[in-house]
């Protein structure tokens, strides 16, 4: 006689093997499309591999029943355009902070304003240094590295939502400290 373990076993085998049955099909079905409507986004290959990769892996980890689902197509699109954007949202910040770096050099004809730079660089370091040690190491892997907050919490061991609190208290700090140069700092990003 099989015991309620041995079956429920083997029931959960078969599930396993129904839902890698199903993603091998969606992924075969799917990667190729994928992989192009990521790179029309991103117009670039290897970061289009990385998305469509992400989304999969992702699906996997979840072992999510939308496999099944006759709404997969939407849900794949979706995800992929939502990596992609995020992903050229975080290359336009990191783009825009090295030309704010390389500006500061080419802005020396100008004294006054490299001065007012200068000043403002300063205090910006002195605020960051200021913020508390975790706080500080969440903010600058953020927004000097340009890490996402789950590799941020699982690199320091933390979770998401640690990560999110202690992003939260380093922006108010910065806020309150630097709020005399805000409206230069607006100016200074928006030109």
């Amino acid at each position: 006689m099989e015991s309620y373990q041995q079956r429920s076993s083997v029931l959960g085998n078969r599930e396993q093997q129904k839902f890698e049955q199903a993603f091998r099909e969606l992924f075969v079905q799917h990667y190729e499309r994928l992989h192009r409507y990521a790179h029309t986004l991103l117009r670039d290959e290897d970061v289009a591999n990385d998305m469509v990769q992400a989304v999969f892996t992702r699906l996997w980890e979840k072992k999510d029943p939308v496999v099944h689902d006759s709404g997969i197509k939407s849900y794949l699109y979706r995800s992929i355009h939502n990596l992609s954007l995020n992903e050229l949202r975080r290359e336009k910040s990191k783009s825009r902070y090295a030309l704010y770096r390389a500006g500061n050099a080419d802005n020396r004809h100008l004294p006054a304003d490299a001065l007012q730079e200068r000043e403002l660089g300063a205090r910006i370091e002195a605020a960051i240094a200021g913020l508390p040690e975790q706080c500080r190491a969440v903010f600058l892997k953020s927004r000097r590295e340009g890490k996402k907050y789950a590799e941020i919490a699982e690199e320091m061991n933390i979770s998401v939502k640690t990560v999110e609190a202690q992003m939260s208290k380093a922006l108010r700090v910065l806020r309150e400290k630097l709020q005399d140069y805000l409206v230069f700092l607006v100016i200074t990003w928006l030109i």
